[in-house]
């Protein structure tokens, strides 16, 4: 999911929504994926041309190559079937350096330029709503799977469609059902807000802080630091302080990380800790915080590697034969790209057609089944279902809530930090 989306930097690793197996993206690719077209040549007769751009460096590069990955994985396997209604699939990715600017400018040359004949979206709102204007004054459609805070569907542009289940300030929301699921006696009486000034992390946090304090949750610490905190330690001090039962932290990664190393060295260890986004970086975490202490730390997904919705198996097993690695390995902004190929594959083949006009009209009509799920839209893009609860147990991210999808029973309260 994108639950993702900042400047934030830090010395230790590069801003993302999500991890991705280490290693498993060389050089070569990374090298080649700036300066051309993947699979067949973009010039060939009959080719499907698609143009993206993505962030391989910058604050969000381990975002933007696990969308990378999805797109290249989608490319393969679409072409393995034969392509779209007979034409392969080529991919164009170019490399938005994590820049709005570049962003713009990038779409503005893979639709003048390069004539693509579809655009697909980047990572993260930063990026996508200067991209998604590009788009729309192109008569373009814009599939984009990491780009779903508030400010994206304010743009009230209706070639937009956001592969995710919600839009992802409503990631936070999945929590705060679950929170006021509990008996009163279980329930935390105080709480505290930590977020990052960021389109999608801010806004999470205010959601569940709005939710909280209307059913009688007092807020004792509500704190927005800017991008470039690179120390947590002041900002959860005063949390510290405060000594809240649950604290909700409106993350990207890099901050995420920060946050939870501020309160392991100042014991702080709340009965309930929500991240936003950090926390769903299924390799990254547990590296940036030791596995351990990974343990009831609560956030939100769509796709999951034990996911039984249809199509996951032979995605994942697509997946390993590209990447190697294993499933938990798998970032879901992967599922999420390779889930906003699927979609053209579905338009065309509902209607024997791919072009701009088509998906755009096609795609605001019915539900659409996708490994993040079955996907609508209102009239702007917005995904009008609901995501997933996950916590950290046993070193794995497993669903928790709700309990009619949960492979464990919450784990509550959150253990101590060990180390």
């Amino acid at each position: 999911m994108e639950f993702r989306s900042s400047k934030l930097a830090t010395s230790s690793t590069s801003m993302k929504r999500r991890a991705v197996f280490a290693g498993v993206i060389s050089v070569a690719l990374l090298s080649a994926s700036l300066v051309t077209s993947f699979g067949p040549t973009a010039n060939a007769a009959g080719t499907l041309k698609i143009g993206v751009s993505l962030s391989l460096t910058g604050d969000f590069a381990d975002s933007g190559t696990a969308a990378q990955k999805g797109y290249l994985l989608w490319q393969s396997e679409v072409n393995k079937k034969g392509g779209i209604l007979g034409r392969k699939v080529s991919i164009k990715i170019v490399n938005d350096a994590s820049s709005p600017d570049q962003v713009v400018t990038n779409y503005t040359n893979l639709i003048t330029q390069s004539k693509v004949d579809i655009v697909m979206g980047p990572f993260s709102s930063l990026l996508t709503i200067p991209a998604s204007r590009v788009a729309k004054r192109y008569g373009y459609s814009f599939i984009e799977p990491a780009g779903g805070g508030p400010k994206v569907f304010l743009e009230k542009n209706p070639n937009l469609f956001f592969v995710q289940p919600a839009a992802t300030t409503k990631g936070g929301d999945i929590f705060a059902d679950y929170i006021l699921s509990l008996p009163a006696a279980q329930r935390p009486k105080t709480a505290a807000y930590v977020k990052l000034d960021d389109p999608f992390a801010a806004p999470l946090a205010d959601n569940i802080k709005a939710r909280f304090e209307a059913a009688g949750i007092k807020t004792v610490y509500d704190q927005t630091y800017p991008s470039e905190t690179a120390d947590m330690t002041p900002v959860i001090s005063g949390v510290a302080t405060a000594n809240p039962d649950v604290v909700v932290g409106g993350t990207q990664n890099a901050d995420a990380f920060a946050q939870v190393k501020a309160m392991i060295q100042l014991k702080l260890n709340p009965k309930f800790l929500f991240l936003s986004n950090g926390a769903n970086a299924p390799v990254e975490f547990p590296k940036q915080i030791g596995i351990k202490n990974t343990e009831g730390i609560f956030t939100s997904a769509d796709w999951y590697p034990q996911s039984t919705v249809p199509g996951s198996a032979a995605f994942i097993k697509a997946y390993i034969a590209m990447y190697k690695g294993t499933a938990e390995d798998i970032d879901p902004t992967s599922a999420e790209a390779f889930s906003a190929g699927t979609l053209l594959e579905l338009v065309a083949k509902k209607t024997g057609k791919i072009d701009n006009k088509t998906i755009i009209a096609t795609l605001h009509k019915g539900s659409w089944p996708t490994l993040v799920g079955n996907l609508s839209w209102n009239a702007y893009g917005e995904p009008q279902g609901a995501y997933l609860l996950t916590e950290w147990i046993g070193g794995h991210l497993k669903t928790v809530y709700p309990a009619a999808t949960a492979q464990h029973a919450p784990v509550i309260p959150k253990p101590a930090w060990v180390g």
